[in-house]
């Protein structure tokens, strides 16, 4: 059973800096692309960023690029987000996800909130 437990959402002030964490289990991580993606209030969930398998090739959204890092830990079966230079706009609830044997897999989301 594919399990994704995303942490380290938190307060934080404009500018300041987050590290996300989903911890994966239930399929094979290291052999699974990974991405994350949020949802603020009134709006749909929209895609953040993409790590391959191996952690080689990475993609983001505009909106992130050059702020946010995606990266991953196979052997501790972890995906992360760096945030930096956060602005109210990132606030949302972030998900990992991934993508096994054609079946999507969300975690419950951790609460990211970028206010003064």
């Amino acid at each position: 059973q594919v399990q994704l437990v995303e942490s380290g959402g938190d307060l934080v002030e404009p500018g300041g800096s987050l590290r996300l964490s989903c911890a994966a289990s239930g399929f094979t991580f290291r052999f699974t692309a990974m991405s994350w993606y949020r949802q603020a209030p009134g709006k749909e969930r929209e895609f953040v960023a993409r790590i391959s398998s191996t952690g080689v090739t990475t993609n983001y959204a505009d909106s992130v690029k050059g702020r946010f890092t995606i990266s991953r830990h196979n052997t501790k079966n972890t995906l992360y987000l760096q945030m930096n230079s956060l602005k109210p706009e990132d606030t949302a609830v972030y998900y990992c996800y991934a993508n096994t044997a054609g079946f999507g897999s969300w975690g419950q989301g951790t609460q990211v909130t970028v206010s003064a």
